[in-house]
């Protein structure tokens, strides 16, 4: 697994790496001074610890960058700063924690998002087969951001194109399974990829936006607060 540790005290960045090994002995640690250092690495990070405050770049600003770099690493801050607990959240972050960081509350943590980007990572790897009349083809689950009813048809839109296959709704949701959410009968959403909400649409990362059926509102919000509860924050 490899863990990328982001703080401009050399202090911390080796004591972090110091709780890191101590705990899991097969991670590869990778250690950087600034935001804008770590965002120029072409190494793939299962977790990254980071601090918010940061003279370079900080990492609140940071953290979004790698989002739009679509980087799926679990996010944890380790900072002294208890102001930015909110903005931690708009960045998916997994965990906030505070300085000085107790060892055993670190090994808990750290524990808990090694988990969760083993999860992640057999998330992006699984895959859903189509045949068309012309082509038979895989998509990456994660890959989806949303589907849209045609009648027999449906319009599969993913972070690069849209394909249209026959297929149903109802054989589609099966198929998809727990990141996904029938928000209207003609939508099916991913929730990977969920901006914002309001009681009749969602706005996606991509800017764009799917229609939700005002009595889905109260469930729909329900499941995406399960889903962030499985990686979301927590304040401690």
């Amino acid at each position: 697994m490899q863990v990328a540790i982001c703080d401009d005290e050399k202090e911390i960045c080796s004591q972090l790496k110091r709780l890191v090994l101590k705990q899991r002995t097969d991670c590869e640690v990778f250690l950087f001074d600034s935001g804008r250092e770590l965002l120029k690495s072409r190494q793939r990070f299962s977790v990254i610890l980071m601090d918010i405050q940061m003279e370079d770049m900080s990492g609140i600003e940071t953290a979004r960058a790698l989002r739009m770099k679509d980087e799926n690493a679990v996010l944890i801050f380790v900072t002294a700063l208890k102001d930015y607990v909110f903005e931690a959240f708009d960045v998916s972050a997994f965990h906030y924690l505070l300085k000085p960081v107790s060892e055993e509350k670190f090994h808990s943590v750290f524990e808990s998002a090694c988990r969760q980007a083993e999860k992640r990572e057999g998330e992006e790897r699984e895959q859903i087969f189509f045949r068309t009349r012309t082509r038979s083809f895989t998509l990456r689950k994660r890959d989806i951001l949303y589907v849209e009813s045609r009648g027999r048809k449906v319009d599969i839109h993913t972070i690069r194109d849209c394909v249209t296959v026959y297929a149903t709704m109802n054989g589609l949701e099966e198929q998809l399974g727990g990141n996904f959410y029938r928000c209207h009968r003609g939508y099916l959403v991913n929730l990977v990829h969920v901006a914002e909400y309001e009681p009749d649409r969602i706005l996606l990362g991509s800017g764009e936006t799917v229609f939700m059926a005002r009595d889905k509102y109260a469930e729909f919000v329900k499941a995406y607060m399960r889903f962030l509860k499985e990686g979301g924050i927590a304040c401690v």
